[in-house]
């Protein structure tokens, strides 16, 4: 039979659907050898559309479980070929940033609680009072050396921020909140709780906000409301975390767990009326440092008592569809997910962040960045290709690009 590569092959003499039809039961590693033919087949086999269902099953490839692509432009074979990085735990590692340790008495200093955002091009990063933005480069894993831009007006340490839509919304030890347009000079502070600003989080156009006052509260940012409280929770506990749902109905709130059954709880946006709790067998202490929607109905929770837990509120209130414990019994202190497959999780001893598939029960790959010093990983974030996780000295990042 005439090679594949001829112009007259019969292969080529078929309609491009049904050679993509043909092609769509192949594995990657079939498509990958089929592209070694010739140059016209590495091209036909290199197409977006023969990789998008492979890269639906593998992980940190850019899809969600809906099948969004948040990774739009990047080719979807190369994708693959990085998501075995991740399964296999291949990567460099670098330290991009150190600070000092803050003094706050004679003889005695503390270590900063740095929380990040990444988006495209920049990392945002919290530290002491300012939130400052690093470009990150093009060719490498590093930042640019000095921030493009600045954000300030908290007058203790920024405790949490998200990054939303063009604005940044902070939270600060001093009780305040502090609102602040990226391209653009304007900014808005106004106070907030009577103690810390635990965690904050904004979505169409309303902030809500935790504190270790033991309340929630839900502002407004509408044209002459800016700063206006349009409810205020009495959790009855220490808030650390909250979230939004997308849905913009409601919102949930992660506690501290000493004062009551569920430290996961959602409450109606319009009313601020208590909707549900999450979960029944909390033990006392067992408190919720981070959690986040993948989905309306989707969301993933994590805290002291070393547990990652994925609720379906479709399917119940009472108990998670899923969890995994942190092998070494240390608390988690973060956790994010690429929407589909992978989580990664921090925790409290040695810089430990883990990488877990969610159709397996077990930790897919760990990596410990503080060792032989212990440090809790505060924040992390990831894009298809880096990992970035902040410590309490230091901001390292992880390469999965280089086999």
């Amino acid at each position: 039979s005439p090679p594949l590569s001829s112009s007259s092959s019969p292969l080529w003499a078929l309609p491009e659907e049904l050679l993509l039809l043909i092609c769509s039961y192949l594995d990657a590693q079939a498509l990958g050898r089929l592209g070694q033919v010739c140059r016209r087949l590495r091209s036909f086999t290199g197409r977006d559309v023969l990789w998008r269902r492979i890269a639906r099953g593998c992980l940190n490839s850019g899809f969600t479980q809906l099948g969004t692509d948040l990774a739009v432009g990047v080719p979807v074979k190369e994708r693959v070929k990085v998501s075995r990085n991740w399964r296999h735990g291949r990567c460099q590692r670098e330290i991009l940033l150190k600070w000092k340790h803050k003094q706050v008495a004679p003889f005695f200093s503390t270590f900063l609680m740095p929380w990040m955002e990444l988006d495209g091009e920049y990392l945002y990063l919290s530290q002491a009072e300012n939130i400052e933005a690093y470009r990150l480069c093009a060719d490498t894993a590093g930042l640019q050396r000095h921030p493009q831009a600045i954000f300030s007006g908290h007058q203790e340490d920024v405790c949490r921020f998200v990054l939303v839509n063009s604005h940044v919304v902070s939270g600060g030890g001093d009780g305040n909140i502090v609102l602040h347009k990226i391209h653009g000079s304007y900014s808005v502070k106004f106070p907030a709780h009577e103690q810390e600003v635990n965690c904050v989080d904004f979505q169409g156009g309303l902030i809500v906000s935790g504190s270790r006052d033991r309340t929630a509260k839900v502002w407004s940012l509408s044209t002459g409301r800016v700063g206006q409280c349009l409810h205020t929770v009495q959790t009855e506990d220490r808030v650390w975390s909250i979230a939004i749902s997308p849905l913009l109905s409601s919102f949930v709130t992660g506690t501290a767990c000493c004062g009551h059954t569920s430290p996961l709880r959602i409450w109606d946006f319009e009313s601020g009326q208590l909707l549900t709790c999450l979960g029944t067998d909390f033990h006392r202490g067992a408190g919720v440092l981070d959690v986040f929607y993948e989905t309306p109905s989707l969301l993933l929770s994590c805290g002291y008592d070393t547990y990652i837990r994925y609720w379906d509120i479709r399917t119940s209130t009472r108990k998670c569809v899923q969890e995994w414990e942190e092998p070494h019994d240390s608390a988690l202190y973060c956790i994010r997910s690429d929407g589909n497959h992978m989580i990664a999780s921090g925790s409290s001893y040695y810089g430990v962040v883990r990488l877990w598939d969610k159709r397996q029960t077990r930790c897919l790959q760990s990596f410990h960045l503080s060792s032989p010093t212990s440090s809790p990983v505060y924040c992390l974030r990831f894009s298809t290709t880096h990992l970035y996780a902040a410590l309490a000295s230091a901001l390292h990042v992880l390469d999965f690009t280089t086999p």
